[in-house]
């Protein structure tokens, strides 16, 4: 008998999939997620629907991202769903930036692979997500990124410099850029630009602040460099954003 034989064969001699289900409510640094074709959540464990205030999973069910999110986080979701359902392919250690209660980002891995059926069709999406340094995803061969990320996080809203952030990593800028390109698909400039410009999106939505104030607090120089790298990122003016989104919620 083959190795997937016996592994089916065992499977099918469990009572409920849900008995591997229940272990990831022991796993508190980890959210688990299953979602169907029509991108709406079968089930999740305890760490995810505890996040939106959910007593139980229960009330979780048939719920989809744009009912728990931001628009701007549910599309992003919905984009990386459409493609494993299309594909049939995981997307695997997807680092993305979320801001905190108190308007520091972090960082969190995640891991989506599609779900088949014995007829081997995609009928949905399992997926994990963890905080990103939890996850230890620098931990091997990254030399000082780990070190330039915490400088990052507590500093992105100053004016700091590449150079600064090359400093703290302890890595010549060649050095730096590589393993900045193998982790995040990136380069460190553009990191930075997109981590500012995350927090004037999540700034923009909770307060009044003037367009210029949202600017400056959040690491740019002007309002027009502010504009200039928001609409490169989000495909409008930052006072644009504000408005469409206020209509939405």
């Amino acid at each position: 008998m083959s190795a997937n034989l016996e592994i089916a064969s065992f499977l099918r001699n469990c009572s409920s999939p849900s008995q591997f289900i229940s272990l990831f409510d022991h796993m508190s640094d980890i959210s688990f997620f299953v979602k169907d074709r029509q991108f709406r959540l079968v089930t999740a464990n305890r760490s995810f629907w505890n996040r939106f205030g959910f007593a139980s999973a229960a009330e979780l069910v048939g719920k989809n991202d744009f009912e728990l999110f931001p628009p701007r986080l549910a599309q992003h979701f919905r984009r990386d769903d459409e493609e494993i359902l299309c594909t049939g392919k995981p997307k695997l250690q997807i680092v993305e930036l979320f801001f905190n209660q108190r308007g520091l980002p972090d960082w969190f891995c995640t891991n989506k692979l599609p779900l088949f059926n014995f007829d081997k069709e995609v009928i949905g999406i399992i997926g994990t997500v963890r905080r990103y340094m939890e996850a230890n995803v620098l931990e091997e061969g990254a030399g000082g990124l780990g070190a330039m990320l915490s400088y990052l996080r507590k500093n992105f809203r100053k004016r700091i410099t590449i150079a600064e952030l090359i400093k703290v990593s302890g890595m010549s800028p060649r050095q730096l850029n590589r393993k900045f390109r193998q982790v995040f698909h990136t380069t460190p400039h553009r990191f930075l630009i997109n981590t500012r410009v995350e927090a004037a999106c999540d700034s923009l939505l909770v307060s009044n602040k003037s367009i210029v104030e949202v600017a400056l607090e959040c690491g740019f120089f002007d309002q027009s460099s502010f504009t200039q790298h928001f609409r490169a990122h989000t495909g409008m003016t930052p006072l644009r954003y504000r408005k469409s989104h206020v209509k939405e919620s």
